[in-house]
C-alpha cells in the first residue's frame, strides 16, 4: 500500500463473495478534509464515502479501495 496510508495490509481486495465485514477500512483516525479537493487527508475517501461507507457492500468497498489506490498513485492531494 502506497505510503499515504502506513500500516496498512497490502491485502486490500478480498474475494468476490467476502462480506462487508471481511473488507477493513482504510480511515487512519487522522480525518481531516481538504478543501481543493474534497478528500480526506487521512485516507483519501470522499465525504460521500466515508459517510456511506458503514452501508456498503462488500463490492461497493473494494471499488473505494480501488479509487483509493489510483488517487494515491496520483500523487499528493494539491
Amino acid at each position: 500500500m502506497s505510503a499515504i496510508l502506513p500500516g496498512l495490509s497490502a491485502a486490500t481486495t478480498v474475494p468476490s463473495g467476502a462480506s462487508a465485514d471481511e473488507v477493513p477500512s482504510p480511515c487512519r483516525k487522522k480525518c481531516r478534509i481538504d478543501e481543493a479537493t474534497g478528500r480526506c487527508e487521512g485516507c483519501l475517501r470522499t465525504l460521500d464515502e466515508i459517510v456511506r461507507w458503514r452501508d456498503m457492500d462488500s463490492v461497493a468497498r473494494q471499488a473505494v479501495w480501488a479509487a483509493i489506490r489510483q488517487r494515491a498513485a496520483d500523487g499528493p492531494l494539491r
